[in-house]
C-alpha cells in the first residue's frame, strides 16, 4: 500500500478550519467526545467539509479512510478507542489550531483481487494489509508468484500476509514482520507461523511488485482472504497490488506523524 509525496510531511493544510465533519465509532467514549465537539465547532456532512475529523481507534481510521476514499478530504484522527497508531491525542480546546498545524500523510492502498473455490471473484482495499489464514485445523499450503514468477513453490504455514509501511507496525510486526519507513517504496512479504521452510521470515518487494498466491490443496485445507477486516472465505487464489489512483490524506499533530511513530516504534 504505499507512496508519500515527497515533503509531504512538510505541506501545511489551507483553510482546514471552516467546516468540520465530526464522526464516531459506536463506543460510548467516542460518541460522548463527538457530542461536546460539535457543541463547541459545529458539524458539516463529510461531502461538505474541509476535513474530517475521525474519533475512536485506528480500526475506525481504516474505516473512515476507505469511506472517504471518494472525496479529496484529509483526516484527522483522534484517539478515542484502544489502539491509536494512526491518530492524534484527544483534546477538545485547541482543535482549531491543531487542524491549522497539521502535517500530511499520502498514502496508497493495495487492490485486492481473490477467487473462491466457487469461481466467484472478490475486490477489496486495504490500507494495512492483505492477509491470508488457514480456515481449517490443517496448515496452509500457498504458491508465491512476483510478477508472474514463481518464487515459492510451497510454503506451509497459518498464512501469510502483504503490508505496506502504514500497516507494518500492525499485524505484520505481530508476525516478525519488518517495520517499514514511509517513504521506502517497498511491501512487506510476511509468513505466518511458517512450518515449511521453518526458517523463512518472508521478503521485502518493491512497490510495484504484484504478489499472487495460489492456494494449494484447497478443499483439504481451506484458506480465508482478509483484506482490512473484509474477509472471504474458500479462497483459490489471491491477487495483491498497490493502487496509485487512490490517495488518503491523512494528518498528524507536528512532529508525531506516521515516519515519527514508525521509528520511535522500534526503539520502545
Amino acid at each position: 500500500m504505499f507512496v508519500s509525496e515527497p515533503n509531504v510531511q512538510d505541506r501545511k493544510p489551507e483553510n482546514m478550519t471552516k467546516r468540520i465533519a465530526f464522526l464516531a465509532s459506536d463506543i460510548k467514549v467516542a460518541q460522548t467526545a463527538r457530542d461536546s465537539l460539535v457543541k463547541l465547532y459545529g458539524n458539516a456532512a463529510p461531502r461538505d467539509a474541509d476535513v474530517v475529523v475521525a474519533l475512536g481507534g485506528d480500526g475506525f481510521m481504516l474505516h473512515t479512510l476507505h469511506n472517504m476514499q471518494h472525496l479529496d478530504t484529509p483526516v484527522y484522527g483522534m484517539n478515542r478507542g484502544t489502539i491509536g497508531f494512526l491518530m492524534n491525542e484527544f483534546h477538545e480546546d485547541d482543535l482549531l489550531e491543531r487542524l491549522a498545524d497539521a502535517e500530511e500523510e499520502v498514502i496508497n492502498p493495495l487492490a485486492m483481487q481473490a477467487m473462491d473455490q466457487s469461481g466467484k471473484l472478490h475486490e477489496a482495499l486495504a490500507i494495512n494489509e492483505v492477509s491470508l489464514l488457514r480456515a481449517g485445523p490443517q496448515a496452509a499450503r500457498l504458491k508465491i508468484s512476483v510478477d508472474g514468477r514463481v518464487r515459492m513453490p510451497e510454503l506451509v504455514c497459518d498464512g501469510a500476509l502483504l503490508s505496506t509501511p502504514a500497516g507494518s507496525t500492525a499485524y505484520n510486526y505481530s508476525a516478525h514482520g519488518p517495520i517499514l519507513p514511509i517513504g521506502s517504496d517497498v511491501l512487506a512479504l510476511t509468513a505466518i507461523a511458517a512450518f515449511r521452510p521453518r526458517r523463512w521470515r518472508g521478503a521485502l518487494l518493491p512497490k510495484i511488485a504484484k504478489v499472487r498466491f495460489d492456494v494449494l490443496d484447497a478443499e483439504k485445507r481451506p484458506v480465508m482472504a482478509d483484506a482490512d477486516s473484509v474477509s472471504f472465505a474458500d479462497i483459490d487464489w489471491v491477487e495483491i497490488r498497490s493502487e496509485p489512483s487512490i490517495q488518503h490524506r491523512i494528518l498528524f499533530d507536528p512532529g508525531h506523524g506516521l515516519e515519527e511513530r514508525l521509528i520511535s516504534e522500534q526503539f520502545t
